[in-house]
């Protein structure tokens, strides 16, 4: 059996047919189709069934796909183990958020696909929580406080920010001194998170209130500078707008608790190489030195 086979058999059942497969793997239905032929011709059995929502893995599919999965596993060991991280070589699938990753993560893969040219790096920059496992992601650089989850985490960096309001929010409204005068504004926010500061070495965490919401940092920001209320927003998105004058730092005496940059994958016994040299990258790029 080949491993190239049997890796695809992995994506399809994974994907749930032949067409996501493919997009998944970056090649042609048709190569999907003949791989999946010359396994189950070779094995005497059927392993996926056809459905109108794609396919199923059959009995004896569900049989092969624990062994194949080991298979697969211990010849990309081999491979890694063979082959130095100068040689990284296959595909590499990575989702990273658009409001950070454009700027400060693109230039880390850019820099690692330079280093490693034998190396395909394909990203998707999106806000929305992925997957890994079921859209067939290596990895993910996920930016904030992380939630419980069934993933393996790395801290790469942290990010800093601050609460901010328009001048003209503040001659309207007054600025918040504390985090209990945040009930008395109205906040710009994300969805329904929770905001968190520091009161010295002491975190608190605020349930704040608002009419304005968006999944974007940068929408955010251009409705505190229209004076529609609070920012809980990064430096990075605010550092030219406070020199401009356009925004202001509030409640100074409570800035927001770092938030941290992670490099997550889903769980196995050994992160690829690929994985551990993106973040060693990552965490030499952004400073983090913990």
């Amino acid at each position: 059996m080949d491993i190239e086979d049997l890796h695809t058999f992995i994506e399809v059942a994974d994907a749930g047919g032949i067409s996501p497969a493919a997009r998944r793997l970056g090649v042609a239905k048709s190569v999907i189709s003949r791989r999946l032929a010359r396994l189950e011709t070779q094995l005497g059995a059927q392993l996926m069934a056809r459905t109108t929502r794609g396919a199923a893995v059959t009995e004896a599919g569900e049989a092969l796909r624990e062994y194949a999965a080991r298979i697969v596993a211990d010849a990309e060991g081999a491979r890694e183990a063979i082959h130095p991280a100068g040689d990284l070589r296959g595909r590499f699938r990575i989702a990273a958020p658009i409001s950070y990753g454009p700027t400060h993560i693109a230039p880390v893969l850019a820099c690692m696909a330079r280093r490693h040219p034998l190396l395909h790096i394909h990203t998707n920059y999106s806000d929305q929580m992925v997957d890994l496992v079921g859209e067939g992601y290596d990895c993910a650089i996920r930016v904030g406080h992380l939630r419980n989850s069934n993933l393996i985490a790395k801290r790469v960096g942290s990010i800093y920010g601050k609460l901010v309001a328009s001048p003209c929010y503040v001659q309207t409204h007054g600025a918040p001194e504390t985090p209990d005068d945040l009930a008395d504004h109205q906040s710009l926010m994300q969805g329904t998170e929770s905001w968190r500061f520091l009161d010295g070495d002491n975190p608190i965490t605020v349930h704040p209130r608002g009419r304005f919401k968006a999944d974007n940092p940068a929408a955010l920001a251009a409705a505190a500078v229209e004076g529609l209320g609070l920012g809980y927003l990064s430096d990075s998105v605010t550092d030219e707008l406070i020199k401009d004058g356009a925004l202001v730092p509030v409640m100074v005496r409570y800035p927001p608790l770092p938030a941290g940059i992670y490099v997550v994958r889903p769980q196995s016994r050994h992160p690829t190489i690929k994985v551990r040299v993106l973040t060693e990258m990552l965490a030499e790029w952004l400073g983090h030195t913990q």
